[in-house]
């Protein structure tokens, strides 16, 4: 399959482009969901899912973006429905990945060539999940990457890791320029319940 199509340039810059280019095609309305992945058993396999649950304790609601964050925990294809319901026009999943990086490197992975990258438990190849949504979205779909330290059963969150949990939380709400005063919805897969952040 060759060499996966990994940018080298920040996560930051990528996402902030493919933001404004879903900006200027939804006349002023874009949809944006985040899917955190991963399993809090098997070390840094929770990346994702920790991203997403920081996301939701620091209430980042859409400023310019109608935003879904999710907690999908090891079965993403659960939460399909959720994700149809709302439409989004860009989907960001974010999910640890075997990279060949040094722990907690964080990059931007092209969606079709994450097969066999990917260091989470999902019962689901999150390739064919990602086909499946752009057939019934017609959205925007992308991977963050975050390499593991270790994906072992029982271990705890990596140094590494930990830092890139708590910065890529702080970037995504910084980039997204998100304000509570407008609506955000997250979803947490463990908890089977949708709760609303900030106002409807």
């Amino acid at each position: 399959m060759g060499n996966p199509k990994i940018s080298l340039y920040p996560w930051q810059n990528s996402l902030s482009k493919l933001l404004r280019n879903n900006l200027a095609n939804s006349n002023g309305s874009p949809r944006l969901a985040i899917v955190g992945i991963g399993n809090e058993l098997n070390g840094d396999d929770a990346a994702g899912s920790l991203v997403a649950r920081a996301l939701h304790e620091r209430k980042c609601a859409g400023d310019v973006y109608h935003l879904l964050v999710i907690d999908a925990g090891v079965a993403p294809e659960n939460l399909t429905g959720e994700i149809r319901a709302f439409k989004p026009g860009l989907i960001v999943f974010i999910d640890a990945a075997d990279m060949g990086e040094a722990p907690g490197t964080v990059r931007w992975i092209a969606m079709d060539e994450i097969d066999g990258m990917s260091a989470s438990t999902h019962r689901m190849p999150l390739s064919m999940l990602a086909q499946y949504l752009t057939l019934e979205l017609g959205c925007d779909i992308v991977l963050l990457g975050i390499q593991p330290a270790t994906v072992k059963m029982g271990e705890e969150l990596s140094d590494p890791v930990r830092r890139v949990v708590e910065n890529m939380s702080d970037d995504l709400c910084d980039l997204l320029m998100l304000r509570t005063d407008l609506q955000g919805v997250f979803v947490n897969k463990q908890a089977q319940k949708t709760s609303a952040v900030g106002a409807a």
